[in-house]
């Protein structure tokens, strides 16, 4: 017990270090936002080979825009590609520039997009936590530091954002200035004064502040000016950064989020006057559409259908590209995808009481912080539970509100001495960094044993996998291979070894260790299991296509196309830089040779990229072609034009 006692002794030591020296603090926040993006974000970024198939789509899009020059129409395999709009082509092709054609510059800006937000995350919840402390006059630097560490952890060290925040697609970047825009607007929003409904204060009006010496206070009149704070301003640039990173969907998003919250709390017009709306639609406006207008002007209604017809109506509306889902697709998406902190979901959100109106609306506005994460999280999830496509990506946008979530929930218990002894003594005599009471511990004892039973199941699952997963084309023996990896033994063994230390701590009442476990389990998850396993992924499923790439290069004659036979992948194209011409089945294959060699053709012959079972299908005889190479599921020939005496075509 005692050396229990010692060492909290010891951390609040050191938190109250922290707290005297604001260079010290400052430096030891960067290098932990360092440490915790560079394992999330930056180990081995590039050190695997694109993912088909959406990853190979934007950067060889991103590599003709940078090769071309042309900054406007996104182009893939010589046709137009509208499905999503320029940023995420342009942050590319910038890299590119900076850093060659390579894998590490397809996802640096997801990277960036992923580090920025939880950078931008870790001070808002500290700038929050700080006036907590100075409106009750107290000073918590333990609860302060180790809450904002801990968001910024939860942030980024789960599956969801791991998986996009490595991948070069537009998604983390969309969720980047999602995200972004509405941590800037509630630092705008809830920095005015006046926060139980005393004005709008702030930007205009007057402002009471106090002087050093005075006996009371002394107004400051500010001049009123027509443009928003630099928060509202940031919050309308990013706007317009997600809508060229993704359309309608980067402001209707933040629009509802805000729109909800505003009306919830009393204050829309209010806001709204503090906004400065219509200089912000002009400025989101004024950046965000001049690139569609040159798109459009350029591919006039093929444009207008594709983008904001087929890939935004008709995805809210109907089932595109057979990507639907039940119901309730997104409760697992999160169960999983937030894993394994999203058992405590639940009752960060019940803790909340966000149905007492009357009760938010009493507090000041930086108070109202954990309501406005809820908004956040509730109107994400509700608004792509409603769209009839679904895609485990669509809810992204959301992780950032869960981990806030989880991490107000936890700040009660990350006290100092005084306030947890007073914890221990009342569950009730303290409000909560979320400005409601503390939770009682009963509730969070029922959720850390939901917790053990999760990562048991979890540890079954792995132990299971092979016989959970299923088969994959691209490597024939899939789940021989995995169990001889011993992954699936590690990783169960890792996350039973978690349960049993958690239910441990729910046993000694050890609360603030608990999402500590949890953490330390997923980091350790990350660095023996899944890093080692999108090592082996790729090895066997990606490295044959680029190694056939790299054959494809070299054997290729001047003007001899390449067919890709029974199957799709976007990264031949990439790593090749040649124009693949797809064919689904095999006789289609041989009515297409058949067509290219009555054109006489030079050079009389073509390349043939194909699945084995769709390349024995062809019945090709041996000398009817040449085997360059056989990687993996994949065979690479060259296949002759050749003529009968009556000038026919026989390639069997």
């Amino acid at each position: 017990m005692s050396m229990k006692l010692s060492v909290k002794h010891t951390v609040d030591q050191w938190f109250n270090k922290i707290a005297k020296n604001p260079a010290l603090g400052v430096t030891v926040s960067i290098l932990w936002l360092i440490l915790i993006g560079w394992i999330a974000f930056g180990w081995n970024l590039g050190n695997t080979g694109l993912i088909d198939e959406t990853e190979p789509l934007f950067a060889e899009a991103s590599r003709q825009m940078f090769v071309t020059g042309d900054w406007i129409t996104p182009f893939f395999n010589g046709d137009t590609r509208f499905d999503k709009p320029a940023l995420i082509y342009w942050c590319q092709a910038i890299a590119y520039a900076i850093i060659g054609v390579n894998e590490w510059a397809v996802r640096l800006p997801s990277a960036i997009a992923a580090f920025g937000l939880v950078c931008l995350a870790f001070y808002t919840i500290q700038w929050y936590l700080a006036k907590q402390d100075e409106l009750e006059q107290v000073s918590r630097p333990n609860r302060r530091y180790l809450t904002s560490f801990t968001a910024a952890a939860l942030m980024a060290l789960n599956p969801e954002t791991i998986i996009w925040a490595r991948t070069g697609v537009s998604d983390m970047l969309l969720t980047g200035c999602i995200a972004s825009a509405l941590l800037c607007f509630f630092l705008g929003y809830a920095r005015k004064e006046g926060g139980r409904g005393q004005g709008v204060g702030g930007d205009e009006g007057d402002k009471e502040t106090k002087g050093q010496g005075d006996k009371g206070t002394r107004r400051i009149t500010i001049p009123h000016t027509p443009f928003p704070n630099k928060w509202y301003l940031a919050f309308y640039v990013l706007i317009a950064g997600a809508i060229l990173t993704k359309g309608p969907v980067g402001i209707v998003l933040p629009g509802l989020i805000v729109a909800a919250f505003l009306l919830y709390v009393g204050k829309f017009r209010e806001v709204l006057r503090e906004m400065r709306l219509l200089a912000g639609i002009l400025i989101i406006l004024g950046l965000s559409v001049p690139w569609y207008a040159l798109v459009i002007w350029r591919n006039g209604w093929n444009y207008i259908n594709a983008f904001f017809g087929y890939h935004n109506l008709e995805r809210f509306t109907e089932v595109v590209n057979g990507h639907s889902a039940p119901w309730y697709f997104y409760f697992l998406i999160v169960l999983l995808g937030f894993a394994p902190y999203s058992v405590y979901l639940p009752i960060s959100i019940v803790r909340l009481k966000f149905w007492q109106r009357s009760h938010w609306r009493s507090l000041e506005r930086f108070q109202q912080f954990g309501l406005f994460a809820w908004f956040w999280f509730a109107s994400i999830f509700g608004f792509f539970s409603i769209a009839v496509t679904k895609l485990p990506s669509y809810v992204l946008p959301l992780m950032p509100a869960a981990a806030i979530l989880v991490a107000l929930l936890w700040s009660d218990f990350f006290q100092d001495t005084d306030a947890r002894q007073t914890i221990a003594v009342s569950s009730s005599g303290l409000v909560s960094a979320s400005g409601t009471p503390p939770v009682s511990p009963s509730f969070l004892r029922v959720s850390g044993w939901v917790n053990v039973v999760f990562l048991s199941v979890l540890a079954t699952a792995l132990f299971n996998i092979t016989h959970i997963l299923g088969s994959d084309p691209a490597i024939s023996n899939f789940h021989e291979l995995i169990q001889q990896s011993g992954l699936p033994i590690i990783a169960g063994v890792m996350w039973l070894v978690c349960a049993v230390l958690v239910a441990g701590l729910l046993l000694s009442r050890r609360w603030n260790y608990i999402i500590g476990i949890n953490l330390l389990g997923f980091v350790a998850f990350l660095i023996f299991v899944l890093t080692p396993a999108s090592f082996f992924i790729d090895r066997e499923r990606q490295l044959p296509l680029r190694e056939l790439s790299a054959v494809i290069l070299e054997a290729k004659q001047p003007n001899e196309e390449l067919i890709m036979l029974g199957f799709k992948k976007p990264s031949v194209v990439f790593y090749s830089h040649i124009h693949v011409n797809y064919l689904r089945f095999p006789k289609e294959a041989i009515e297409h040779i058949q067509n290219q060699a009555a054109k006489g053709l030079q050079p009389p012959s073509l390349l043939l990229l194909a699945e084995q079972k769709k390349f024995l299908q062809m019945e090709l005889q041996p000398d009817d072609y040449k085997s360059l190479s056989t990687k993996g599921a994949y065979n690479l020939v060259r296949v002759p034009f050749k003529r009968k005496k009556n000038d026919k075509i026989d390639i069997s």
